[in-house]
């Protein structure tokens, strides 16, 4: 592999890492939207847990994480 292919390399990846940051920030954020809806319509940390795959610590760091 030559130096500039290497480089293309490089600024591919960081491209799709920079987008991939951004779909799980927007994703995060939509989830923190629909987890605290749940909350609020009664939903038990519990099953909110479960049906987000996250353990119930997982939610409570969710909802009480400062937006970036």
């Amino acid at each position: 592999m030559s130096e500039s292919e290497a480089i293309k390399g490089i600024r591919s990846a960081a491209k799709r890492r920079e987008r991939a940051d951004r779909t799980r920030r927007e994703a995060t954020a939509e989830l923190l939207q629909f987890v605290r809806q749940a909350q609020t319509d009664g939903v038990s940390i519990s099953r909110i847990a479960r049906e987000a795959g996250l353990s119930r610590q997982g939610v409570y760091d969710l909802l009480a994480a400062r937006p970036s």
